[in-house]
């Protein structure tokens, strides 16, 4: 059996509590967490709430957006926006097609029952966001 290093000369943190990587990563998952059972009553997660949001936000002047346009814009692992987008196609909340030049490439849009969910999930997410982030950190 080796001994330990000690915990001091692994980390210049005396513990997680006191490393900000540890503290935004544990605030995140409450707020997450949180804002996901705020959202279940529309069959949403706050990952599929922030796709659909950031589709109607990036289509509201009528332009196509790509799907790679919305892993830009949200700076997310292409292959989980996409496992997402297919989710929300899956339940009629986008649509997705193919663009003229690339087949590949898919272009996004909300349906008008996305538009209408996305409507009623604004400011349920807005309220929820004023309240946890006017409260102290518990």
């Amino acid at each position: 059996m080796t001994s330990a290093k000690p915990w001091e000369d692994m980390s210049i943190h005396a513990g997680p509590q006191d490393s900000p990587g540890f503290v935004l990563w544990r605030d995140f998952m409450r707020w997450q967490r949180q804002l996901n059972a705020q959202l279940k009553p529309l069959r949403l997660t706050q990952p599929q709430f922030a796709v659909l949001a950031v589709c109607g936000w990036l289509t509201r002047d009528g332009r196509d957006v790509t799907q790679q346009e919305l892993v830009d814009f949200l700076d997310m692992d292409r292959m989980h926006i996409s496992q997402i987008a297919t989710r929300l196609e899956q339940d009629g909340l986008i649509r997705r097609r193919a663009t003229a030049r690339d087949r590949r490439a898919k272009l996004v849009s909300l349906t008008a029952a996305g538009q209408a969910i996305l409507e009623r999930a604004m400011p349920v997410v807005e309220a929820f966001d004023r309240a946890f982030f006017a409260c102290p950190a518990r």
